[in-house]
């Protein structure tokens, strides 16, 4: 249960965030917030200590603002957000916010194991800039994550953040994917947007696209690897670690999707496919690629 700190803030987050154009649970015309584009999830750098490299995340970030994405997702898996404190996660939200440019938008991960824990997350990257937040499934009792648990859990959240939510399934990393009937129920939240669905099974993109078409509801793919057929399934955009590396391709990749040139389209999407490996460092497959997993030097940190 929320104490009466958590509540008062609860009600002050609810008042800022309805007062946003872009926040809010949905827009003046009735509609939810567009987040409709490609996304780079922003990695977090460390130094040789182990600490957050605030100077190297801000260069990164004056260097991918040169490409026309639709803005930035931070505290995903590429942002390693598990390694993280509390306020190393708050912190990068806010360098973040001040680093970019204001017409894009920012996306944060908030998700955390519990419930009060997430509302209070997701409140806290509101009060720091995040224009929505994008919540990952609690896993750690993956057995007892049925459907019923994680509408329960998701609703809760929605009801009581000041800006949007987007899910986030990531099966490689949670071992839970969210199921397509919650799925469903909750794209009828009028704060729940969309989902960034990251398992790479576009026959389940495709259906979520499907059930949900009578919903303003948006599904971004989880990878530049299906970024085409993602879009071709009714996606309306990515959060793709290959945008990181690939800026200008992956978004040239958008263009011609959403022009429908397919052809090009097709043989594009062929040549990124195995960069767009390459460049997953948390799904490493062999003991060396484990070894130069940036998060090495987080995880020996005493």
């Amino acid at each position: 249960m929320l104490g009466a700190p958590v509540w008062s803030s609860v009600r002050q987050g609810l008042s800022r965030g309805l007062s946003r154009n872009m926040g809010g649970w949905a827009s003046g015309e009735g509609r939810k917030v567009d987040i409709t584009g490609i996304y780079p999830p922003v990695t977090t750098p460390f130094t040789a200590t182990a600490e957050v490299d605030y100077g190297k995340l801000e260069e990164n970030l004056h260097k991918l603002s040169t490409f026309p994405f639709r803005g930035f997702v931070v505290q995903g898996s590429n942002g390693e957000f598990p390694f993280l404190t509390s306020s190393e996660r708050l912190e990068v939200v806010s360098r973040v916010r001040q680093a970019m440019s204001k017409d894009k938008l920012l996306l944060a991960g908030s998700g955390c194991e519990s419930t009060q824990a997430t509302v209070e997350m997701t409140l806290s990257m509101a009060q720091v800039g995040a224009d929505a937040a994008m919540v990952v499934t609690p896993c750690y009792y993956r057995g007892r994550m049925n459907s019923a648990a994680l509408i329960h859990h998701y609703t809760k959240v929605a009801d009581l953040s000041p800006i949007p939510v987007v899910l986030y399934s990531v099966p490689a990393n949670t071992g839970l994917d969210l199921p397509v009937d919650a799925v469903v129920t909750l794209s009828q939240h009028p704060n729940i947007v969309g989902i960034k669905d990251s398992g790479g099974d576009v026959t389940r993109i495709g259906l979520i696209v499907h059930k949900t078409r009578r919903q303003d509801f948006q599904v971004l793919a989880g990878s530049a690897g299906f970024l085409l057929p993602s879009y071709a399934m009714g996606a309306v955009g990515g959060i793709c670690a290959l945008a990181n590396v690939l800026g200008a391709q992956v978004c040239q990749l958008e263009r011609l999707c959403r022009t429908g040139q397919w052809e090009d389209a097709q043989k594009l999407q062929h040549r990124l496919i195995e960069p767009n490996t390459a460049a997953c460092p948390w799904r490493p497959e062999t003991p060396q690629e484990k070894s130069d997993c940036p998060e090495a030097t987080r995880l020996s940190r005493s």
